[in-house]
């Protein structure tokens, strides 16, 4: 089981209960098959696993391709995988210890979501690449049906909540503290120089079927009207951006509980 990641300002320990919160294994074959679907050569070289908790994933990704696992979590307490080396980084404040395009490829699961910046770790990602490289992410949709009607209820998206002010070592639900929707990860990753995006999902909510059915058309009509407005009197979309912001009310991102997307950096010249 990989364990949710809990990047904290103060590094505080964990609650007993987090080592064990929440299995994630169809995440990990939605991230496997971004790989295999992004990746056009046999995969080879160095892989980096950003939030790496026990080296499930790396474990999972050492099957199926011939690269060399590297490891970064804030700390090495939750490693299972024999002889696996954790790089110790504090990713709210330090960069990643490794130097330019030395991997291949790099995965960041169930991460960004607890940190304040992830648009400084996506740079840095871009930064380990080697030209050519895959990046693969994946951070709760909070775009999907249950998520919207519980932010509309609550103000809270789906597995965010509220953070104690006396408790900085739980910063939010489940240490999440940053809400992410596919479009502000998107715009970060072509800002930063990605191209190639790939957006996916691991499972529908079978719950929202139901709840899919009812909003589809009055969102897709309202959307309408705010895409217009957008485009024409705010000037905030073009052919750049306008392909992102429909996909925010797709199907994939309605129903999905998780996004995965995937990336690659541009080859050299």
């Amino acid at each position: 089981m990989r364990t949710r990641r809990f990047f904290r300002k103060l590094g505080g320990p964990r609650r007993a209960d987090e080592a064990s919160e929440l299995s994630t294994s169809a995440i990990h074959t939605a991230v496997l098959r971004a790989i295999a679907g992004a990746s056009e050569n046999e995969l080879t070289g160095n892989h980096l696993d950003v939030g790496s908790g026990t080296g499930e994933l790396l474990g999972l990704i050492r099957q199926r391709y011939s690269v060399h696992s590297f490891a970064c979590d804030y700390t090495d307490r939750w490693m299972q995988l024999p002889g696996q080396e954790v790089h110790i980084v504090h990713l709210d404040r330090d960069p990643l210890p490794f130097p330019d395009g030395h991997f291949s490829l790099v995965t960041c699961v169930e991460t960004m979501e607890h940190l304040e910046n992830f648009r400084a770790l996506i740079r840095e990602v871009f930064r380990v690449l080697r030209p050519g490289g895959l990046a693969v992410f994946s951070t709760p949709n909070i775009l999907n049906v249950r998520s919207r009607l519980r932010y509309l209820s609550s103000g809270f998206y789906n597995l965010f909540g509220p953070v104690l002010l006396d408790r900085p070592e739980i910063q939010g639900a489940r240490g999440h503290i940053s809400p992410i929707n596919w479009f502000y990860l998107g715009h970060t990753l072509a800002s930063s120089g990605f191209q190639d995006l790939r957006v996916s999902v691991d499972k529908y909510q079978r719950r929202s079927f139901l709840i899919f059915a009812l909003l589809l058309l009055p969102l897709r009509l309202s959307n309408v009207a705010v895409y217009r407005r957008d485009k024409n009197k705010y000037k905030t979309l073009n052919e750049g951006n306008a392909w992102m912001v429909q996909r925010m009310n797709s199907r994939d991102l309605l129903l999905g509980r998780t996004l995965v997307v995937s990336a690659s950096k541009p080859n050299a010249g």
